[in-house]
């Protein structure tokens, strides 16, 4: 996701001194708040900074708004299972990574929970990237829905003022997987980046900002046959969304998602200085409802006995759709793949959804990574804390 002018510039953080915002913050978060910046490049906040303000997006920002997704009233229970034994010291992997929360759910039980940080099951925390995959579950509820027709159409469809730009060769598909072919720069270093300059753009009269950065880009390669990451497109399936079925994506959100899915808590989502939930980042929920949400899709995002996905959506959503240049990995329609059947969503500084269908699995981590962003050691160090959890179980199934 964009860390500079992180969320559309809406995230100018600023401690609460008093009021209701200051009152709802935990003893640990109130002290970590004395450092906390008004800087809004999250690429310059201290690693203690970061602790505070990733348990608190949605209530120390002065500028921030959000929408809240409600909880329902009968949560989905997460019944404790057997603890299972892993060969690592799970401890020493917490503190490695920095981990505010780890939990394993296993055949729908909960096998390991555990907090770190300070933090804990009554918390909050910000998803970044993570919600990429909340908005692709939107897309697909959309089509089962007849709001949006096809993934085959162009997204100028839905989104007129792309008329004439290089998205008019852009499928709602390619958009998913981010194979556009629209030039687009991610580099979290070059201030001179579209990452780091598309907030400053200064929009014509009536346009959302992102739409009229977007529509000026060139074309790069042609639509389908590159995949480049992008949070910007990620961020416009989400105007997109909004455009097609004239629900807000909150509003949309906590009907198809929340609610189906027994979450216990509210959970908010940060708008960006439009008024647009910013579809691409910054979700904040507590972490058992992620491991809820990461089951609600393992059992086939389900509500009333019926999905609220078309039929194949999930598999199809969930499968390599474009190569990424790693062995083995893959990226879907806003997921990441594995060649295995696994998928992900992955956030920076270690927030994290992974699900193993053949396992029936579901590991949720949060972090504040000390080594920033995409730690080097942090990531592939959780990636084979992955595979140990897949090894573990498949031990344990051959003893029974």
């Amino acid at each position: 996701m964009r860390l500079r002018n992180i969320a559309l510039g809406a995230l100018a953080i600023a401690v609460l001194a008093a009021g209701a915002g200051w009152a709802s913050l935990d003893k640990e978060a109130r002290g970590l708040l004395k450092t906390l910046p008004t800087n809004r490049d999250i690429l310059f906040w201290s690693v203690p900074q970061r602790d505070a303000a990733f348990r608190a997006m949605d209530r120390i920002s002065l500028l921030a708004k959000w929408r809240t997704m409600h909880a329902g009233g009968a949560p989905r229970e997460l019944p404790a299972g057997e603890p299972l034994a892993l060969p690592i010291d799970v401890d020493a992997f917490m503190a490695a990574q920095r981990s505010a929360d780890l939990l394993i759910l296993q055949g729908g039980r909960l096998r390991l929970e555990r907090y770190g940080l300070g933090f804990d099951e009554h918390g909050r925390w910000t998803s970044f990237s993570v919600a990429k995959s909340f908005t692709s579950t939107l897309v697909g509820a959309a089509v089962k829905d007849g709001f949006i027709k096809s993934l085959e159409d162009k997204v100028s469809q839905y989104i007129p003022e792309m008329k004439g730009s290089a998205y008019d060769d852009v499928s709602v598909r390619q958009l998913l997987t981010m194979t556009s072919g629209v030039a687009w720069n991610e580099d979290y270093n070059d201030p001179n980046s579209d990452v780091a300059r598309f907030n400053s753009h200064k929009p014509e009269v009536g346009v959302d900002s992102l739409v009229s950065y977007l529509r000026r880009l060139p074309r790069a390669a042609p639509a389908g046959e590159r995949w480049n990451y992008s949070t910007g497109e990620t961020n416009l399936v989400g105007v997109l969304i909004n455009r097609a079925t004239g629900r807000t994506l909150a509003d949309y959100l906590e009907e198809k998602v929340w609610r189906p899915a027994g979450m216990q808590q509210d959970g908010t989502w940060l708008l960006s200085k439009s008024g647009q939930e910013i579809s691409g980042c910054c979700i904040q929920a507590a972490a058992r409802d992620y491991a809820r949400f990461g089951q609600f899709i393992l059992e086939g995002a389900r509500s009333g006995g019926a999905s609220i996905l078309p039929d194949g959506w999930l598999q199809d959503a969930t499968r390599k759709h474009a190569d990424i240049g790693a062995p083995g990995r893959g990226y879907g329609y806003q997921w990441w793949t594995y060649d295995d059947g696994s998928y992900s969503a992955r956030g920076i500084f270690g927030q994290g959804i992974f699900i193993d269908p053949r396992r029936e699995l579901v590991i949720v981590t949060n972090a504040n990574w000390a080594g920033g962003a995409r730690d080097a050691q942090a990531l592939p160090a959780r990636e084979e804390f992955y595979r140990t959890v897949q090894r573990a179980i498949d031990q344990e199934a051959a003893r029974r």
